[in-house]
């Protein structure tokens, strides 16, 4: 069994940092596309980030410059690096892979649970 587990959330103020982690754990083989998700009150879940298998990297306009997608390909880890955060980046941030191969299967578009990230103006 696959599980993405966020971490790193928390409340901060305007202009400060933080750093989101997402750890798959399981009988991982490889893992395709990350991404980090976020989603606000009353607003559809976007696209922040991502990062795919092959090294590139896409950002929402709202956060590029900002924030820095990375990844620990042998620890099945990655990271969110969000500098200088605005109030409207409050949201619930999720970590999403396009495809998970373990050993026996593939897992297709797994989530974390999701993780807060509160900014005070």
């Amino acid at each position: 069994q696959v599980q993405l587990v966020e971490s790193g959330g928390g409340l901060v103020q305007a202009g400060e940092s933080l750093r989101l982690s997402c750890v798959a754990s399981g009988s991982i083989v490889s893992i395709s596309t990350m991404d980090w998700y976020r989603q606000a009150p009353g607003k559809q879940r976007e696209l922040v980030a991502d990062f795919t298998s092959g090294g590139s990297t896409n950002y929402a306009d709202s956060v590029k410059g900002r924030f820095t997608i990375s990844r620990d390909n042998a620890k099945n880890t990655w990271y969110l690096q969000m500098n200088s955060l605005k109030p409207e980046d409050t949201a619930v941030y999720y970590c999403h892979a396009d495809r998970i191969v373990t050993i026996g299967r593939t897992i297709i578009g797994p989530w974390g649970q999701g993780t807060q990230v509160t900014v005070s103006s």
